[in-house]
């Protein structure tokens, strides 16, 4: 069995697109996944399978607008990528106060000139790195007031979801105790 990170793009942001949690296990379960837990109202899921990654999103896309009555993309990421992502952090200064980082998980490589783009967003504390279609996003004045945060999906251009360091290492936690 492959254990998976699951993250759901835009549920339950705003009062809007709301997923039960306790449904979204049961649904998960009921569709074979094993060891299926879920972390805080965003869409952050832990399973278990012996199918591809490829696989588990079709089923997961395939199910949730049943259940639901939207869709909501899927990103997902193995117990070994999610570790690699963590050891390739390009920020350790962040670690100190890990909301200031956020890994911007992307399913397809953005182009040269879009980096470019996005670079001329950064305010004078900002930085980013992208290693392995993870762009790390060092917002040491805060993700919500960061120009180049705001800019990211219009920029880039390419599918993507955030979650802060602590999100990413709590996530990694829950994964070891599988």
């Amino acid at each position: 069995m492959t254990k998976y990170i699951v993250l759901f793009r835009g549920i339950n942001v705003g009062g809007n697109k709301i997923v039960k949690m306790e449904t979204l296990r049961t649904i998960l379960a009921v569709a074979g996944f094993g060891d299926v837990r879920t972390y805080v109202q965003s869409g952050n899921v832990i399973l278990t399978s012996d199918q591809t990654a490829r696989r588990v999103a079709e089923t997961i896309t395939e199910i949730f607008p049943r259940t639901f009555g939207f869709s909501s993309r899927v990103t997902i990421r193995s117990e070994d990528e999610w570790n690699c992502m963590i050891n390739k952090n390009a920020y350790p200064q962040a670690l100190d106060n890990p909301k200031n980082l956020h890994a911007v998980i992307l399913d397809d490589d953005p182009t040269d000139a879009a980096l470019v783009e996005l670079a001329s967003k950064a305010g004078d504390t900002e930085e980013f790195t992208v290693r392995n279609r993870v762009l790390y996003l060092y917002t040491p004045d805060g993700f919500g007031t960061s120009k180049m945060a705001e800019a990211l999906d219009k920029v880039l251009k390419v599918p993507l979801t955030a979650r802060n360091w602590r999100t990413v290492l709590t996530l990694q936690n829950m994964l070891a105790a599988v």
